[in-house]
């Protein structure tokens, strides 16, 4: 699955947390604006009536109270007021009548004259949006309207209430339009800080990150401290100088592995060396007990190496061989003397003991888990199996021969027909090459004679080198 980058992550959660504190905030100013807004009309409702009860008084004042009405409508019309209505407190109906303008004075009227205080309407969410104010109209003689000189009532007492409702849609439409402000403003700077985030997080997190990551490649690869100048941020440069510290301690470490695999490679050669000597050994010592020509192990490695190169094996395979091939008659170690020495031929039941000498040396090396131990153990199990079935111990066929045993079967035979033997004198070399012609197809592989004989002239230069 793909991993958000640095940038989304801080962008995606900056965002949620801007878009609930812009939703916060909104609702928040939405309602402190609306009870701010509610506030402003109610002054505005207050100031009109008290220009009405001002207006009233003074008509009362200067005797044109048939003028009232006009003043009404006056204020009706530039207040954007829906209707006025003056309600008579019974103190004022008591000295003076109903009168012709008032009206009946109803629940929230008579709560208002009763609590003596503004009493408030407010529908803001309707279609024609209004506040409805009821105002009390209380005697006091502190103005310069003394009300106390026409009205004979105590001070304080209820004369009457203006009850007036106001068109407030132009203030419900101001506030909407304020709010729509607000919130594209919040959204600006909402839009601003996500830039600059997204700005901040490229330039000073994710660019130096990948500035930092290519660096400490480099100076790992270089084995140069990374500069930690090139960064602007303290964390930055922290980081920078622990990849310097871990550099410097990897390199230090690789120096010291790179001596210790040294000295592991010198070591595993000398355990390949000594390996090799003292198979080769072993080989010697089989090849003196068997009193068998001198060098005879050392010709046969010599010439399975040679072989094997000229059939095109890997060097991997051709050292292999060469180093297995002194054991190919190991376990001679187990025949008895009487039939290992016997000087002239063999009887079969005599011959039958000597063929153990293949299943013996098997046994001996199998058990080991070294690739040339258990090379070893193929070549002295199979350097007698012949190519047409009728070797031993087995009688394999062919190519069910291993090639190390099927190399190591002819140049055994090349080298014992070249050599004196206890049974027989050497033979000349003509003789050797007719009798080899002779077998391929029978005894031998006949790859293998064709690349002895098509470079017979060094494996004679080879024989002599190490000839008895």
């Amino acid at each position: 699955m793909l991993k958000p980058s640095i940038k989304t992550i801080t962008v995606k959660n900056l965002l949620t947390f801007l878009l609930v504190a812009a939703l916060v905030m909104a609702l928040i100013t939405g309602f402190n604006f609306r009870a701010l807004s509610h506030n402003i009309i109610k002054s505005e409702a207050l100031a009109v009536a008290e220009m009405v009860k001002a207006g009233l008084t003074a008509h009362m004042k200067a005797g044109i109270m048939d003028k009232r009405d006009y003043f009404l409508n006056e204020i009706r019309t530039l207040h954007d007021i829906n209707r006025i209505a003056i309600v008579r407190a019974p103190a004022v109906e008591n000295q003076f009548g109903s009168g012709r303008l008032e009206v009946v004075m109803t629940p929230l009227v008579q709560k208002a004259v009763e609590s003596k205080s503004p009493l408030f309407v407010i529908d803001d969410f309707g279609a024609s949006p209004s506040i409805r104010a009821i105002v009390p109209y209380i005697a006091t003689n502190q103005s310069s309207l003394n009300c106390l000189n026409c009205h004979k009532v105590d001070e304080g007492t209820v004369l009457g209430a203006v009850d007036i409702e106001l068109d407030v849609l132009k203030y419900r439409n101001m506030a909407t339009w304020i709010l729509m402000l607000i919130l594209l403003v919040s959204l600006f700077f909402i839009l601003l800080v996500i830039v600059n985030t997204f700005r901040t997080v490229q330039i000073y997190v994710q660019e130096p990150l990948e500035s930092l990551i290519k660096r400490a490649k480099v100076a790992y690869e270089k084995h140069k401290p990374v500069n930690v100048e090139k960064f602007e941020s303290l964390e930055f440069i922290n980081v920078a100088e622990e990849i310097n510290h871990f550099n410097t301690d990897i390199i230090a470490n690789q120096e010291l592995l790179k001596k210790m695999n040294h000295s592991l490679v010198d070591l595993n050669k000398e355990i390949e060396d000594t390996l090799r000597e003292t198979v080769f050994t072993m080989g010697v010592i089989e090849e003196q007990r068997s009193k068998e020509t001198k060098n005879h192990t050392k010709r046969v490695t010599e010439y399975s190496r040679l072989l094997a190169s000229k059939l095109g094996m890997a060097d991997k395979e051709v050292e292999l061989l060469a180093s297995a091939a002194p054991l190919h008659d190991i376990g001679k170690l187990g025949i008895p003397d009487e039939v290992l020495l016997k000087p002239g031929k063999l009887t079969a039941e005599e011959f039958e003991t000597m063929k153990n000498h293949t299943t013996i040396g098997y046994s001996m090396l199998v058990h080991s888990e070294r690739d040339l131990l258990k090379a070893a153990a193929v070549i002295a199990h199979q350097h007698h199996e012949k190519w047409d079935g009728t070797g031993y111990p087995w009688g394999l066929k062919g190519d069910d021969i291993h090639i190390f045993g099927r190399i190591i079967a002819l140049v055994d035979v090349y080298d014992a027909l070249l050599s004196i033997r206890t049974y027989k004198e050497a033979w000349p070399l003509d003789k050797v090459v007719a009798w080899i012609e002779h077998e391929q197809g029978k005894h031998f592989d006949p790859l293998l004679v064709q690349a002895l004989l098509a470079h017979l002239d060094e494996f004679v230069e080879m024989g002599e080198r190490y000839s008895s």
